[in-house]
C-alpha cells in the first residue's frame, strides 16, 4: 500500500453479480512512501452523524480520527455507480513539539505580540472617535459577572478535589523529585537523564539525585496579594508584609464572586463612577436596602491534612480516584482560561510573580535576570494559563512493568503534565490533548542499534 499524503479515498465498483469490491489508500502525512503490511479492518458508519470510525489500524488506535463521509451525485447516461470519498480529519496533531523551557535571563514573550496590540488599540481609538462614551461592562465597574459565580465555586472546588485526591494517590504511585532541582519524575525509579541543573551538577555531570515528592512538587504552589478592594489602590512596597498572601487561584475565584469568611472582599451594588482616566468615586448606595449578609452560594470543600488521606484499597479505587482527579484537573484548568477572559491576570515578565487585578503590585520584590536595573520592579504583562496553573511537564513512561527509560533512547519518550501522569500510571484513560505530546504512536527501538537505524 503506497503511503504518501493525508486523503483517503473509497471507490465502490459493484454490480448485479458479482460482490462490491471496495479498495481503500490510505494517505499518511508524516510518513515517506512506503510499503506497509496492513491487517483487515473494518468500517463502522454512525446514522446519527456522517462520521466513520476506524477500528483495527495500530496507528489510529491512540489517535482522535474522524472520517467523514460525503457523497456526490452524477449525471451520467450509463448507470454506474456514485463515487464516495472519505477524508480523515484529526481535531488534535498527531505529534507536537515540547513546550519550550526558556532561560532566566530571557524575559517571556507576550501572549499576543506588541505590534498587534498598538495595531487594535489604534482601531478602537478610530471607530471611538466622535461617539460619546459608554458604560465600563463588570468587572470594570465594580460589579460581579454574575453569570461566572457559579464557576468560580466550581473551580475553588475542583483544585480541592484536586488537591486532596493527590496526597491519596501519592501513597499508591511514586513520584520522585530531585533534591538540587524542579524535575520530578513518575515512576517506580528516577530517570538517567543528564538534565540537572541545580547546585553541584557539574560535579554529579548532570544527574539528578532523587527523593520522594510532595504534593507542593507537583501542584507548584503560586501566590498573590489578597485584594479587598480590587479597583483599589496598588500595593506599595511598603505594605507588602501586611497584605496577605493567598494561591493565586484561590484569589481568582474570590475576585470572580466566592465567598471565603477568612479573606473578606469589598461588594459593590451599583457601578463605580469615574471621575478621571484612573480616578473614581462609589455610588451612593443608601437607597438601597440594608445588604443580607453573604452566604456561599454552593458547599466550600475543605483540604484534608496528610495524615487523614487514605489510599485506594484496591485497583478499582484507584481507577476511579484517577478518573476523578483527572476530571477535576481539566475542571480547574478550564474554568480557569474562562475566568482569565474577565478577570485580569498579570504575571512578571522575568519571573514567577502573579497579581490578580487590572494592574500589578508595586513591591520591589522582583530577584530575577538584571533586577538592578529595574530597581526590583516587575515587568508586568498578561498572563496566560500556564503562569497562573504551571503543568510541570515530566517524561512519560510506556510502559510501568517493563524495563526503565534509557539514555540513548531519549528523542523516542515523550512528556505529559505531573496530574496527567500520575494519572495514566493509576489506571486513568490519556485525554486527547495531551496524547500529541506523549508521543503514543511512536515506537520504541529495544535497542540502541536499531535506534542508530532509524532515519
Amino acid at each position: 500500500m503506497l503511503v504518501s499524503s493525508s486523503v483517503a479515498t473509497w471507490t465502490d465498483c459493484g454490480s448485479s453479480s458479482n460482490y462490491p469490491l471496495c479498495t481503500m489508500a490510505f494517505f499518511h502525512s508524516k510518513l515517506r512512501s512506503s510499503f506497509l503490511r496492513m491487517e483487515p479492518f473494518t468500517v463502522s458508519f454512525l446514522p446519527s452523524s456522517e462520521f466513520l470510525k476506524l477500528s483495527s489500524f495500530h496507528s489510529f488506535q491512540h489517535s482522535d480520527l474522524k472520517l467523514r463521509h460525503s457523497f456526490k451525485s452524477r449525471t451520467t447516461p450509463r448507470m454506474l455507480p456514485e463515487p464516495h470519498a472519505l477524508v480523515i480529519t484529526n481535531e488534535y496533531p498527531q505529534n507536537a513539539d515540547f513546550p519550550r523551557n526558556y532561560s532566566r535571563k530571557e524575559k517571556k514573550p507576550f501572549p499576543i505580540p506588541i505590534v498587534e496590540l498598538r495595531r487594535a488599540a489604534r482601531e478602537r481609538l478610530k471607530k471611538r472617535k466622535g461617539q460619546p462614551k459608554g458604560r465600563a461592562p463588570p468587572p470594570k465597574n465594580g460589579l460581579l459577572v454574575q453569570c461566572l459565580v457559579p464557576l468560580a465555586y466550581d473551580v475553588f472546588n475542583a483544585r480541592i478535589t484536586l488537591i486532596n485526591n493527590l496526597k491519596k494517590l501519592l501513597k499508591v504511585v511514586p513520584v520522585h523529585a530531585c533534591g538540587w532541582c524542579n524535575e520530578l519524575h513518575v515512576g517506580p525509579e528516577g530517570h538517567p537523564f543528564k538534565s540537572c541543573k541545580g547546585k553541584h551538577a557539574t560535579f554529579r555531570k548532570g544527574l539528578h539525585q532523587w527523593t520522594n515528592a510532595a504534593v507542593e512538587d507537583v501542584l507548584v504552589p503560586i501566590e498573590a496579594y489578597h485584594l479587598y478592594d480590587p479597583l483599589g489602590k496598588r500595593i506599595k512596597h511598603e505594605e507588602r508584609f501586611s497584605i496577605p498572601r493567598i494561591p493565586a487561584v484561590m484569589e481568582l475565584c474570590i475576585q470572580a464572586g466566592v465567598y471565603v469568611s477568612e479573606y473578606p472582599t469589598k461588594r459593590r451594588r451599583k457601578p463605580i463612577i469615574r471621575i478621571g482616566k484612573r480616578e473614581f468615586v462609589d455610588a451612593d448606595e443608601s437607597d438601597l436596602p440594608d445588604p443580607v449578609p453573604e452566604v456561599p452560594l454552593k458547599p466550600i470543600l475543605t483540604e484534608l491534612p496528610i495524615s487523614k488521606a487514605v489510599a485506594p484499597a484496591n485497583e478499582e479505587e484507584k481507577t476511579l480516584l484517577a478518573e476523578e482527579t483527572l476530571q477535576a484537573w481539566e475542571k480547574m484548568r478550564k474554568g480557569a482560561k474562562r475566568l482569565m477572559q474577565m478577570y485580569r491576570v498579570r504575571v512578571c515578565g522575568y519571573c514567577p510573580e502573579v497579581h490578580v487585578g487590572h494592574s500589578g503590585h508595586k513591591a520591589q520584590n522582583c530577584g530575577a535576570h538584571k533586577h538592578q536595573q529595574r530597581n526590583g520592579q516587575h515587568g508586568w504583562q498578561s498572563a496566560v494559563l500556564d503562569d497562573l496553573i504551571p503543568p510541570r511537564y515530566v517524561w512519560h513512561v510506556p510502559d510501568v512493568d517493563g524495563p526503565p527509560l534509557r539514555r540513548e533512547l531519549k528523542n523516542f519518550y515523550g512528556q505529559a503534565p505531573a496530574v496527567v501522569e500520575i494519572c495514566v500510571q493509576a489506571g486513568a484513560a490519556v485525554p486527547d490533548q495531551y496524547k500529541s505530546t506523549m508521543r503514543l504512536n511512536i515506537g520504541i527501538p529495544s535497542s540502541v542499534k536499531e535506534a542508530e537505524m532509524v532515519v
